[in-house]
């Protein structure tokens, strides 16, 4: 990067942080420290929704997720707006009613200390390895850009968001995540509008690459437990999913409830609802002109060019070598079909379209093909090397192509990103273990001073749990999908607790207790045993169906176990 990149990245990042201290600077009492003083109005609430969401694998991970497997991403998002109205209607008058600190208090007052207990706990493990995921995930591909060293951009993402999180509480997070998200989509509305302007083509032209490559699988209504986005996952079991996230995950209960009001933080998970579809639409269409793009400049063989620098000069160079030809090869005769292709699509010979279709894919089966040899040599000289490279199709074409400056913004999305999300994490780790564990069950009875130190002790404590997690995690298939499945073994059993405790009211606190152990039990069974035989029995569920499977399996169990237990 120039030296301007550099100015832009640690301007825009010093500015954001400067602001949200500043403006949160002072004492404060656990009311202030933990709900903002219920100051934030409804756009600040929306946009700290978002922003909490939108971790810095939204803007890593999903570009090259459309690169490689088009719109489809998209239809996981189509139970959102459903669940903020669900949400806005049934959760949150029942929250501001009760003057909740966390979400886990309704479930003592309407089961017992153990059921509060239990899905704190659970929440606090899901969270708190999703906490050092979101700080992995841009850590490792941000190192490799900058040739920055790995352990040290883990601990300074960490660092900073401990320091203005701890300092400021929830309001300080809200406040900051309102800058960091403007100059999210910002950073990304601009990239997009550059990478449209550098096509060789015209837009028109562009869309219809796109579609005859399959990019533009906006919806799929075949009904497939196996698959892992379609229509029908998308308003069932992420519906789920985010009814448990926005509902029951304190990360999020903790950024509407600081709302002035009931009307305020309705809107704010309205607004979230409405915006967050055409966002994550943006940034998947993004991620599909790129695609477009590199049909026309030849993309790298490996978009990871620390890997494929490190082949250049070892024992398998020459293999490498003859590989970086073929492909090559591979792309010029795909690039001249494509050309072809939009002539005949231009003139309406669609005979000659299918046609040219079919030899377009053909090659570029045989660009993916060398690309899973070069995997295989990387593996030879590194056995311990990461192949998968989807994350880092964005940020390399940024680097490659976008011009100074704009690449330093995009580098600030990308931290402003990842502390965002991370910052709400360890807020509401922090404030969970304070209220639902340390005052509830280990120290009840000290001043509201001792529990706001308290807080702020935790909130770092998970924050260094979290660095280390990001320091000794591995990659997973793709960063966005690890988050999205860490949540799905967890959200569903958390959910079912909550349905039971909002529209169950003949089921006490033993049945529901027992049914989520069970269930919990079960829906880590099955992720262990999927796309495998167990019992005879061949498992193939995507893992958004765990949601449904777990809040339900709660309700049916805990109905069960009430009924041959109604002395209780």
């Amino acid at each position: 990067m120039s030296y301007f990149d550099w100015i832009v990245l640690f301007g825009t990042l010093i500015a954001i942080i400067g602001y949200g201290v500043y403006k949160t600077y002072g004492p404060k009492d656990m009311d202030s420290y933990l709900k903002g003083g219920n100051e934030l109005g409804w756009w600040t609430i929306g946009l700290s929704i978002m922003a909490t969401q939108a971790s810095a694998i939204t803007f890593l991970s999903t570009p090259g997720q459309a690169y490689q497997d088009g719109m489809r991403f998209v239809q996981f998002y189509f139970g959102l707006p459903i669940a903020m109205i669900i949400l806005s209607v049934t959760f949150l008058p029942i929250y501001y009613k009760l003057k909740v600190y966390t979400a886990y208090e309704f479930l003592e007052s309407r089961f017992d200390l153990k059921t509060r207990t239990l899905a704190a706990f659970l929440f606090l493990i899901q969270r708190g390895l999703a906490a050092g995921i979101t700080i992995y995930g841009p850590a490792i591909i941000l190192s490799t850009l900058l040739n920055w060293n790995l352990t040290f951009t883990n601990v300074f993402i960490g660092l900073v968001v401990i320091i203005y999180t701890v300092s400021g509480g929830t309001k300080a997070v809200s406040i900051t995540q309102k800058q960091q998200m403007t100059v999210m989509m910002g950073g990304m509305i601009l990239a997009g509008l550059l990478v449209i302007n550098m096509l060789p083509i015209p837009f028109n032209d562009a869309m219809h690459v796109a579609g005859k490559m399959g990019k533009l699988n906006i919806v799929n209504f075949e009904f497939d437990l196996g698959d892992r986005y379609n229509f029908w996952s998308g308003i069932t079991g992420a519906l789920f999913l985010f009814l448990s996230y926005f509902g029951t995950d304190q990360s999020q209960v903790q950024r509407y409830l600081n709302g002035r009001s009931l009307k305020e933080s309705r809107m704010g998970l309205i607004m979230n609802g409405f915006l967050k579809v055409p966002m994550q639409f943006i940034i998947l269409f993004i991620g599909v002109m790129v695609f477009v793009f590199y049909q026309f400049y030849e993309p790298p063989i490996f978009f990871n060019k620390v890997q494929t620098e490190k082949l250049a000069k070892s024992e398998y160079k020459d293999d490498f070598s003859q590989l970086e030809k073929a492909y090559t090869d591979a792309f010029e005769e795909k690039n001249s079909a494509i050309f072809s292709m939009i002539e005949a699509e231009n003139s309406g010979d669609e005979g000659k379209v299918e046609e040219l279709k079919v030899q377009i894919g053909k090659s570029q089966q045989k660009q993916e093909d060398i690309r899973d040899d070069v995997k295989a040599l990387i593996l030879k000289n590194e056995p311990k090397a990461e192949t998968r490279d989807t994350d880092y199709v964005f940020m390399r074409f940024v680097m490659d192509y976008l011009p100074s400056g704009v690449v330093g913004l995009l580098f600030a999305v990308i931290f402003s990103a990842a502390m965002s999300s991370t910052a709400s994490e360890l807020n509401a780790l922090g404030s969970t273990s304070t209220m639902d564990i340390y005052k509830r069950s280990i120290n009840k009875n000290k001043s509201d001073r001792h529990y706001t130190l308290s807080s702020k002790f935790l909130t770092a404590v998970w924050g260094v749990f979290a660095i280390l997690f990001a320091t000794y995690a591995t990659l997973f298939e793709n960063l966005i999908q690890a988050v999205n499945l860490l949540g799905s073994l967890f959200y569903g059993t958390i959910l079912g607790i909550f349905l039971v405790g909002f529209y169950m009211k003949w089921v006490r606190g033993n049945a529901v207790f027992i049914a989520a152990l069970i269930t919990e039990v079960i829906i880590l069974l099955i992720h262990w045993k999927n796309e495998s035989e167990f019992l005879g029995i061949n498992i193939d569920i995507g893992y958004l169906w765990y949601n449904a499977i777990g809040c339900l399996l709660v309700m049916g169990l805990s109905a069960v176990i009430q009924l041959f237990n109604s002395k209780d």
